[in-house]
């Protein structure tokens, strides 16, 4: 299990030289205590994606998955971790009963099938880690079809074999086309979906937007295939093309958050997103960047 420090940047700015050194010296220090957070966020994700965290093995039976789970929890008590952000959905698939989408290969070995004798993960998870204190947050990507890791058939419900024409290939992974309207409402119902009938205590996205850029053989960028719902929506818009691109996430971000508070307010919403902005804010910065 891998722990995951959350850091959130604070600047400020002190100019020096608009005071002069007798205002210096009659600086005192302040003897305020500022209050104690309420509660220090102290999180550890669990990715399920490629048997990465957990289960080990894709085809492990019922009671080694909950042993293995229980272990993860304990460890995470033991750690004084307050929250467990619990991977659902790698690629459009579900860690847990879904009406919506199939079953996760990456829990049973192949996409479509129940854990048998049948249990549903995330309502164990949930149970689990709240006899524990701790939180459970479902995360969730919003947009990746199919991860390149995947190895078994694609099972008849799943949205490349249902929906095809909302599906992208680009590089050696599916997609879904932010920039569909149908994408966006399917994304947000699978959400909402978990919120409604789960005691969830957040949802939570990680960098998973539009993918990173794949290149070809001779390295030059490969374009993200949404011409047809550029032409449909964003060619007529006065935005740049990658502009559009942003303003559909923010979209579907905003839709995403007001759902979750109108239904359950108390449900928390939050992502992760590179430390990097972008390259060159501050001029020095360089590096992968979530802009």
């Amino acid at each position: 299990m891998k722990a995951c420090s959350w850091i959130f940047y604070a600047s400020a700015a002190l100019f020096l030289g608009s005071f002069t050194p007798s205002t210096l010296a009659a600086y005192k220090p302040s003897k305020a205590v500022p209050p104690q957070p309420a509660r220090e966020y102290r999180a550890a994700w669990i990715a399920t994606v490629s048997n990465i965290d957990w289960p080990s093995k894709n085809a492990k039976a019922t009671a080694e998955q909950k042993a293995e789970l229980v272990a993860i929890m304990d460890t995470a008590a033991a750690l004084k971790l307050n929250t467990l952000i619990f991977q659902v959905r790698p690629g459009c698939d579900a860690m847990y009963a879904s009406r919506i989408e199939p079953w996760s290969e990456y829990l049973t070995g192949a996409m479509g099938k129940a854990p048998s004798p049948a249990y549903d993960p995330l309502s164990f998870a949930v149970e689990e880690a709240h006899r524990r204190g701790i939180e459970l947050h479902a995360w969730f990507n919003p947009y990746r079809a199919r991860h390149s890791s995947a190895k078994s058939p694609v099972s008849p419900n799943h949205i490349s074999k249902t929906k095809p024409h909302l599906v992208k290939e680009y590089g050696r992974m599916l997609w879904l086309d932010p920039g569909e309207k149908e994408v966006q409402d399917h994304s947000l119902s699978v959400v909402m979906d978990v919120v409604r009938r789960y005691d969830i205590d957040g949802v939570h996205f990680d960098d998973y937007f539009y993918p990173y850029k794949e290149r070809d053989p001779k390295g030059g960028e490969l374009e993200f295939p949404d011409d047809a719902s550029w032409k449909k929506y964003g060619a007529q818009s006065k935005l740049s093309r990658d502009d559009w691109r942003r303003h559909n996430v923010n979209i579907f971000i905003e839709r995403v958050y007001r759902s979750i508070k109108d239904t359950k307010p108390w449900v928390k919403f939050g992502i992760s997103p590179f430390g990097i902005w972008k390259p060159g804010y501050p001029q020095q910065i360089k590096g992968f960047d979530q802009y």
